[in-house]
C-alpha cells in the first residue's frame, strides 16, 4: 500500500516489556506485522506491506505526549495515563478500541485500620476531623495528581493535600509519608499486603490498554486511507474472533427457523436450502447453545466453524475516526 503524503503515518507502540509483546500480538492477530529492522534496540520500525508508515517504539509516557501534540497518528497506551496527562482527553484523542491487556484500576485506598471509613463521604468527614485536630491537611500519596483532584472534587473532598509519589506508593501510609493513597492495582494483593483497602466507591478509573487516535495529527486523505486499511483489518479480526458460524445439516428446514434462531440466540441466517447446509452466524458464547437447539429442531449434524477475518463494507473503527476528524 502506498501513501503519497510528504509526512509518514506514525504508529506508536510501547518500547519494551510485556506491553510491547502484547501490542505486537494484537497487531499480528489482525495480520499486521511490526518490523524492527535492526532488532530490539531499534526504536524505529515499519508495518509490513505499508509504504510511508513508521512505527515508533516509545516509553508509554512519551506515546501519550505524542498523541497529545499530534506527532503520532495512532498509539497504544493505557487509559489511566491518557486521562491523567490530558484533562481534556475527549477533545484531544479518540479511544478507538480497548485491547484486552494492561488491565488495572486507579483506586482510592486507605488503611484497613480505618474501620469506619468505607466511602468517599466517610473520607470527607475524616479529612475535616484530621484538619481540626492536627491543624494540617490529610496527605494523599499518588502519581495520578490530576485524576485524584478531579475525583476528590467530584465527591466534595477538599481538605487534603497531595504528596507526589516517586516510589512505591502503597508503602506511603506505613512509612508515615501519607495517610492514604491513590494508585493503580490489578488484583489488590499488593494493597492487602500493605494493610490497605479500596473504598467501596473509590474506583476512579477501570483502565486497560487502548488503540488511541490523536485529533491533533495530520489526517490528510492519504493518511486516512492508511488508517482505513489498518482499522479495517483490526475490525475484521475482532469480528471473526467474537463470532462463530454454526452449520447444520437438515433433511428439511422448517419455516420460521431463522426467525426463531434470531430471537433466541441473536443469530443471523447466512444460507438456507436443501442442497446446501443451513448456516447461522452468532456470538461465540452462544454457539454451543445454538448447535444443541438445532439438533433438537431436527438437524442430523451441526458443526461450529471459526473465521480468520470477517470484512464488511462498513468499518466501525474507521467510521468513528472519520467522524471525529471531520468534526474537529
Amino acid at each position: 500500500m502506498s501513501d503519497v503524503s510528504n509526512t509518514p503515518f506514525v504508529v506508536a507502540v510501547p518500547s519494551k516489556g510485556r506491553l510491547q509483546e502484547n501490542a505486537a500480538q494484537f497487531f499480528a492477530r489482525a495480520g499486521l506485522t511490526l518490523v524492527q529492522g535492526r532488532g530490539a534496540r531499534d526504536y524505529r520500525g515499519t508495518l509490513a506491506g505499508f509504504d510511508g508508515l513508521e512505527v515508533a517504539y516509545l516509553p508509554v509516557s512519551e506515546i501519550v505526549a505524542s498523541l497529545k501534540d499530534g506527532s503520532v497518528h495512532l498509539g497504544v497506551a493505557g487509559e489511566d495515563l491518557i486521562r491523567e496527562a490530558m484533562p481534556d482527553a475527549d477533545a484531544r484523542v479518540e479511544l478507538l478500541a480497548p485491547l484486552g491487556f494492561g488491565n488495572a484500576n486507579v483506586v482510592v485506598a486507605v488503611p484497613q485500620a480505618w474501620i469506619d471509613v468505607r466511602t468517599m463521604t466517610d473520607l470527607e468527614d475524616v479529612a475535616a476531623i484530621f484538619h481540626a485536630r492536627r491543624g494540617q491537611r490529610m496527605r494523599v500519596a499518588t502519581k495520578y495528581i490530576d485524576l485524584t483532584r478531579r475525583f476528590f472534587a467530584l465527591h466534595g473532598v477538599s481538605d487534603y493535600r497531595i504528596v507526589e509519589s516517586l516510589g512505591a506508593t502503597e508503602g506511603a501510609p506505613a512509612s508515615g509519608t501519607a495517610e492514604l493513597i491513590v494508585d493503580i492495582t490489578t488484583t489488590g494483593a499488593t494493597l492487602t499486603a500493605n494493610a490497605l483497602k479500596v473504598l467501596d466507591d473509590g474506583v476512579i478509573l477501570r483502565s486497560e490498554a487502548n488503540l488511541v487516535a490523536s485529533m491533533r495529527a495530520d489526517w490528510s486523505e492519504p493518511h486516512l486511507r492508511t488508517a482505513r486499511a489498518i482499522l479495517s483489518r483490526i475490525a475484521a479480526e475482532e469480528t471473526a474472533r467474537q463470532t462463530r458460524d454454526v452449520v447444520a445439516d437438515f433433511p428439511d428446514v422448517r419455516d420460521g427457523l431463522g426467525q426463531e434462531a434470531a430471537e433466541r440466540f441473536g443469530a443471523t441466517l447466512l444460507s438456507e436450502g436443501k442442497r446446501e447446509a443451513t448456516t447461522f452466524r452468532c456470538k461465540r458464547r452462544d454457539a454451543a447453545s445454538l448447535a444443541e437447539w438445532l439438533i433438537e429442531q431436527g438437524a442430523h449434524a451441526v458443526s461450529v466453524r471459526t473465521n480468520d477475518y470477517l470484512f464488511a463494507s462498513d468499518s466501525p473503527l474507521f467510521d468513528t475516526l472519520v467522524h471525529r476528524v471531520r468534526r474537529t
